[in-house]
């Protein structure tokens, strides 16, 4: 299935996002926990792109995989980082005769070593310029781009950041998945924004529950996500304590994701760290197990 196509009319999308593993173990675990979240009947399993395209070979992979031995719909993250138009163009070939049909457009982030993202000689230097490319080079795939509730970490401001959203929108996205958030208040305020932008598309929050306070505190300083200050104090209480700070992390994702879903979100887009236990609480407790199930 298409991403233009998953929200159309009543249509709920629960998408679920993973990365390429580093090892044949890691990657066992990881079709099992595929395999564990496929009875909640995700729209689509994204799959990563490694920083400078480190895992660009193995994101076609899984999406191969994904696709093919776990029967989902898959969908490549594909970035503008250390390649040319040409190679970007390759890639896309390599992705559609590997029966990939969605794809999430990002810029991707500076490489390391850069204090900022520079293209290189040939590249592109935004994602509103992937976009396009995909849009030209195949028409009809399904494209997903990001979005930022408390900003873009390297936006001067709020209204930049949705002007840059806004193009890429308008240069031929779908739907609009955020960056992860623990306050919905930021969620409501930014889709307001949005929609007084005149942006139409399809605006999907994207959830990572907490599993583990030290690691969700690196992922916050790099993206600007804000963790409320109750929830902090909880899990500092309990940082020599990884099931306290599990329990936790799922409890207050559970009343996050019903509260977003009361306010009528068009999906869920789970930042899944490769794990199942946390989702599978989750959507057990949200009775989400199939696209158009009713709640619990």
């Amino acid at each position: 299935m298409r991403i233009a196509d998953i929200y159309r009319g009543e249509g709920f999308g629960l998408s679920i996002e993973i990365f390429p593993p580093k090892s044949p173990t890691s990657d066992d675990a990881l079709a099992r926990a595929i395999e564990r979240l496929s009875v909640f009947r995700p729209a689509f399993v994204s799959c990563t792109y490694g920083a400078g395209g480190s895992t660009r070979s193995r994101t076609v992979q899984w999406c191969t995989r994904i696709q093919e031995q776990l029967g989902l719909t898959a969908t490549a993250h594909f970035t503008c980082v250390g390649s040319t138009r040409d190679e970007l163009s390759q890639w896309l070939e390599q992705a559609r005769e590997s029966g990939i049909e969605n794809i999430m457009a990002l810029r991707g982030d500076a490489p390391g070593g850069q204090e900022s993202f520079q293209a290189v000689e040939g590249g592109l230097s935004n994602a509103n310029e992937l976009v396009e490319l995909i849009r030209d080079r195949f028409p009809d795939t399904g494209i997903g781009v990001a979005g930022y509730p408390e900003k873009h970490p390297e936006a001067p401001d709020a209204q930049t950041d949705l002007s840059n959203l806004k193009r890429k929108v308008e240069a031929g996205a779908d739907a609009v998945y955020t960056q992860l958030f623990y306050e919905n208040a930021n969620f409501y305020s930014f889709r307001d924004r949005y929609t007084s932008a005149g942006i139409d598309k399809p605006l999907i929050p994207g959830i990572m529950p907490i599993t583990g306070f030290a690691r969700i505190k690196r992922i916050t300083s790099m993206c600007g996500a804000i963790i409320p200050t109750q929830l902090a104090s909880q899990l500092e209480s309990v940082q020599d304590d990884e099931h306290a700070q599990f329990e936790i992390g799922v409890e207050y994702a559970i009343k996050q994701c019903s509260e977003l879903l009361d306010s009528g979100v068009p999906g869920l887009h789970f930042y899944a760290l490769n794990r199942s236990g946390a989702c599978e609480r989750i959507l057990n407790a949200l009775g989400l197990n199939s696209p158009s199930a009713e709640r619990v």
